[in-house]
């Protein structure tokens, strides 16, 4: 939009590049029928080429100045929810599975994952985020990367980096490069008797002396004992154990 300056409490930074809005809408690979909500369409880099795939589109967009440049610009095809992302809810969508999508502001990222969690309909979600973020979010057992973030979303959700995207591809140009992530829910029997609560506070726990040993990073709550018994090795450090075996330390709380 001719005269706009991107706002920084809405952390913008919009997406300019067309090889990498292509690339993008065949990694979403939208099917006409899908119920598909944007987060922050900006100036519809992804709106448009979404658009021409599918019947109907929601955006979800904070900025009312570029909620009134999307109405003026698309029809009834598009339904325009001027609202924050952080307190929508997904839920009231009328539609049992929503596929979402979105170049996230980097400084709401991590809170909206974690709400965005908290829904039951998402069949899926493609996200523009930091390639850090997206990295620590994928990361392995063993490695840097891995860590709280990984572990409170991976134990919901399957994650998969899907494209690495340079600052030259947005406008204005961000400090740190991006890159697109993958997260699709895992079966609900596979996490729903997990007390998210209880998990939080193990890992929290654990990596907040993640160069200590499980049995001296943990020892408030678990004796070397019942890690023995759970057949987890005390001598590994935060970053070495699996989800699972963070999973069976969880239910181990009172």
């Amino acid at each position: 939009m001719k005269g706009y300056i991107a706002k920084k409490r809405f952390g913008q930074n919009f997406l300019i590049d067309d090889y990498v809005i292509d690339r993008i809408i065949q990694i979403i690979n939208p099917l006409q029928s899908d119920f598909i909500v944007e987060i922050g369409p900006g100036f519809a880099a992804l709106t448009k080429p979404l658009l021409a795939l599918i019947k109907q589109l929601h955006v979800i967009e904070i900025d009312r100045d570029i909620v009134a440049y999307l109405d003026r610009q698309f029809g009834n095809k598009l339904i325009i929810h001027s609202f924050d992302a952080l307190k929508f809810d997904y839920s009231s969508l009328p539609a049992n599975k929503i596929r979402i999508v979105g170049n996230l502001p980097y400084n709401i990222s991590t809170p909206l994952l974690f709400h965005l969690g908290t829904f039951n309909n998402i069949a899926d979600m493609h996200f523009m985020l930091q390639k850090e973020v997206v990295e620590r979010i994928c990361a392995k057992p063993d490695t840097s990367d891995y860590g709280r973030l990984t572990i409170m979303l991976q134990y919901r959700f399957y994650c998969q980096n899907m494209l690495s995207v340079g600052k030259e591809c947005f406008d204005p140009k961000p400090k740190v490069e991006s890159a697109i992530v993958r997260l699709k829910p895992k079966d609900y029997n596979l996490w729903s008797m997990v007390d998210e609560n209880k998990l939080n506070q193990v890992v929290k726990l654990a990596f907040s002396s993640r160069r200590k040993t499980i049995s001296n990073s943990l020892k408030l709550l678990f004796s070397t004992d019942i890690l023995q018994e759970l057949g987890i090795d005390s001598k590994k450090r935060a970053e070495n154990l699996t989800i699972n075996e963070y999973i069976k330390l969880s239910k181990q709380i009172e």
